[in-house]
């Protein structure tokens, strides 16, 4: 059963957005069931409870911002995903009954497998129905955050020696960076070469002579078909980039792309000045863009989120909320930096290279864009910690079941052995009892 809701936390993300929202909380309802009937154990390992606080004390900012602003009705509905966020542990206790060696390939081969799903539908939406890609996301920029995490995800699996089939690998890295070229997300494009450069200095070690050569031949090859199948998308969003900061400087246009985000912290910013410490409650954001937009730019536009993680935690629910945010990723990146300096396990370090992967791709495409708050990358986000934190340094615990069956097995064993003996030796056996 883990290793079947493992594949679809990882395959569906870009290929049925949504559903994996749906996949992850029912698990961690499922979950959160099974530890309080006592048919699974709650497994508390260190790094998992301290990542457990960090999570439950953003949880906890948010529920105090609505206190002290009185809104709390009005942010229920906001407050409600957060549930998300409280699942984490739970679903730690039930995923690490899964054996490391298999939920680490079942890990890379869904990566795998979403990649090459990811490239057809980008391909149909740009081609066919002449809009950025976005796969089942829905939003081009959460396609593009999900396809960032498989394909460096790929490259992990490939260097780290998880997974030995590595022409597939290649083949799946290609496929999925052409499909965050097609979504148009440069942020993203960032995302992908920083992550993808961080996973390569992990494993530096592995990367000398045959292995240094054949990789700077694939990076030859995945230069040569991107640029090949993707320049026209490149030069194109390159160029609305260089026009709407000439509209932005020159002109003072704010109804580009560039010139809504530079006015959106720009209204963040402002509220999060009059409400420094705690904020003005999840229920309070569209609400202050709305107005914001009118107010200082005389333009009507609304919007859920601020295209910064952080500002929008600064807006929400203060200097709290945005500490406690920033506690979760310092923490999680703590216990892959601890793990990646003093192990040298296969496994721990993909766990802990996992760990990694997510938390450059979320910092870096957050600058501009989401971060937490949409469904998709709530769920994915604990996903990764999840399996990222157990594999780096968790410990599997064994099924109840299991640990009841084995001391009835331990008793047995003598009458099994005496049974074995032949009828002179039994006596001989009963006698020195």
């Amino acid at each position: 059963m883990n290793i079947y809701f493992s594949i679809l936390c990882f395959f569906f993300p870009p290929v049925l957005g949504s559903v994996v929202s749906f996949v992850f909380n029912g698990g961690g309802l499922w979950s959160a069931l099974l530890i309080a009937l006592k048919k699974r154990r709650f497994n508390a390992d260190r790094p998992m409870i301290w990542l457990t606080v960090a999570i439950y004390a953003y949880c906890a900012a948010n529920l105090l911002a609505s206190i002290v602003n009185n809104s709390f009705a009005r942010d229920a509905p906001h407050l409600i995903p957060l549930v998300t966020f409280l699942f984490f542990p739970v679903s730690y206790s039930t995923w690490s009954i899964t054996r490391k060696t298999t939920l680490a390939r079942t890990i890379v081969l869904s990566s795998m497998a979403a990649c090459f799903v990811a490239v057809l539908l980008a391909i149909c939406q740009q081609y066919w129905l002449g809009i950025r890609a976005e796969g089942g996301a829905g939003n081009a920029i959460v396609f593009a955050t999900v396809v960032c995490l498989a394909v460096v995800v790929c490259v992990a699996g490939a260097l780290s020696g998880i997974e030995q089939a590595r022409n597939p690998l290649f083949y799946a890295t290609l496929a999925g960076t052409i499909a965050i070229i097609y979504s148009g997300s440069r942020i993203v494009w960032l995302a992908l070469l920083i992550a993808g450069v961080a996973v390569m200095l992990i494993n530096r070690h592995r990367l000398k002579g045959r292995n240094a050569v054949r990789l700077l031949l694939l990076l030859a090859a995945v230069g040569v078909v991107i640029a090949t199948s993707s320049f026209q998308a490149i030069s194109g969003r390159v160029d609305f980039l260089r026009s709407d900061w000439g509209a932005l400087g020159v002109g003072g246009n704010y109804d580009t792309s560039v010139g809504i985000r530079v006015a959106l912290w720009q209204i963040g910013l402002k509220a999060f000045h009059d409400m420094p410490v705690f904020g003005h409650g999840m229920g309070a954001t569209q609400l202050l863009i709305k107005q914001g937009f009118l107010d200082q730019f005389a333009m009507n536009a609304g919007f859920n989120h601020f295209h910064n993680g952080f500002l929008t935690a600064l807006v929400q629910a203060g200097i709290l909320g945005a500490v406690t945010l920033a506690a979760i990723f310092a923490v999680a990146a703590g216990n892959a930096a601890r793990v990646l300096r003093n192990s040298d396990d296969p496994l721990e370090r993909f766990g802990a290279t996992v760990i990694v992967i997510v938390v450059i791709t979320y910092l870096t495409a957050g600058m501009t864009g989401i971060l937490i708050g949409h469904d998709i990358l709530d769920s994915v986000l604990m996903v990764f910690l999840v399996c990222g934190t157990y594999l780096a340094s968790g410990r599997q615990v064994p099924l109840l079941e299991e640990q009841a069956l084995a001391p009835v097995m331990e008793e047995q064993a003598p009458v099994m052995e005496e049974r074995a003996l032949p009828s002179a030796t039994q006596k001989m056996f009963r006698a020195r009892q």
